[in-house]
């Protein structure tokens, strides 16, 4: 595992759950029906995963998913790099605790089939 450096990254989810997070000033979904307490982590991707990310694991949500860009110079808890998947050696930022919603610097309407903004 290592440190990222500065470079964003996104996370994505629903409007109502990004809205409850913002009410209560931490996000703490890991996932999609899966939440920081279930997996230890939040998954996230770098910009050039997204399309990847949206085909693989949100192509068959038939709503609108929201978009977090997050500055992680701006996060709380700790960030790091991990492999997501061993086939690939693929790494992925995953976010090691709440993510306070002041890091989240940009989000961006994903309407089905979700494509890349």
């Amino acid at each position: 595992m290592s440190v990222i450096g500065d470079g964003r990254i996104h996370h994505v989810t629903s409007p109502q759950t990004w809205a409850r997070a913002v009410e209560e000033g931490a996000f703490t979904e890991s996932t999609l029906g899966r939440s920081l307490a279930e997996e230890g982590f939040i998954h996230c991707c770098d910009p050039d995963q997204l399309d990847g990310v949206l085909t693989r694991y949100y192509a068959d949500v038939p709503h609108e998913l929201l978009l977090l860009t997050v500055d992680p110079e701006l996060l709380e808890p700790p960030l790091l790099r991990e492999v997501g998947d061993p086939a690939t050696g693929e790494t992925f930022p995953h976010v090691y605790g709440p993510i306070n919603p002041d890091a989240v610097i940009e989000t961006r309407v994903l309407r089905p089939p979700h494509a890349r903004p």
